[in-house]
């Protein structure tokens, strides 16, 4: 029976926006992935302990639109993508970037963030202030998560396109990455301009940000191919873009918000 109303509120989600509704799924529970080590869309409060950031914000809001009850699970990012593909969760947040390889494997949201990619070095570097510094010198390290946007950035459009480049050291977490950074293992961390703030503004002058944005990313939602949860999520979130939620979302957490503060 809860499928069915899932479905039907599937259906009904695009005509129901156009009216001023949203669809009910009528208490539904949605598994959420989540990460928890990219701020400021979600990690750890450094006080509490306790997950926050822009992503548990707009979930709760959307949970709170479209009546469904979320429940989270803690899973890395390498395991993300297979584990919602599979099936194992009805849904994965953190930063996602929207692309056409993981398109085949998952379903996304529409877009609720646009971000670039910007370049995160130590607050003393001197010895190069763009891409094109960085690749000439070959003695010059980057940090990278497999599998990510900010690697792939970093080998084709970066470096050589070599997806082994022994010049990208790989992390398992985007935090550990930046820690390389600050203890001088590696020269540069890319990350798009959500995270590389938020960790710049923690860094009391420890980080900064060089160079020009190497290109823009679009954030989504994933989900199981074929998800009934699409268009009901998808709704909610121009519903929230419309009246302006997404706005103060961005305005909490991007500007108001300090990291470690």
């Amino acid at each position: 029976m809860k499928r069915l109303a899932l479905l039907a509120a599937t259906l009904l989600a695009g005509p129901a926006l156009a009216d001023g509704h949203l669809p009910d799924l009528g208490g539904q529970t949605v598994t959420i992935a989540t990460e928890d080590a990219y701020p400021p869309l979600q990690f750890k409060d450094p006080g509490s302990g306790e997950a926050i950031g822009w992503e548990y914000d707009a979930m709760a809001e959307i949970a709170e639109r479209i009546n469904i009850s979320v429940e989270y699970e803690k899973i890395s990012w390498d395991a993300m993508i297979p584990a919602v593909s599979e099936g194992q969760m009805d849904l994965g947040m953190t930063g996602i970037t929207i692309r056409e390889d993981r398109a085949e494997m998952v379903d996304f949201s529409d877009s609720y963030i646009t971000s670039q990619m910007l370049m995160i070095v130590r607050g003393d570097e001197d010895r190069f202030d763009d891409a094109a510094t960085f690749a000439a010198d070959e003695d010059l390290l980057a940090a990278a998560q497999p599998g990510t946007t900010p690697f792939y950035v970093t080998v084709y459009d970066v470096l050589d396109g070599d997806e082994a480049n022994a010049r990208v050291k790989l992390f398992e977490t985007f935090g550990a990455g930046v820690q390389a950074l600050r203890t001088g293992d590696v020269d540069l961390a890319l990350s798009d301009s959500t995270a590389a703030q938020g960790y710049v503004a923690a860094s009391n002058g420890g980080l900064k940000i060089v160079g020009e944005p190497l290109g823009t990313e679009d954030f989504g939602f994933i989900f199981p191919k074929g998800s009934e949860l699409v268009a009901p999520i998808n709704a909610a979130i121009q519903s929230m873009r419309e009246d302006g939620t997404l706005d103060a979302l961005n305005q909490k957490w991007f500007l108001d918000y300090k990291l470690g503060g």
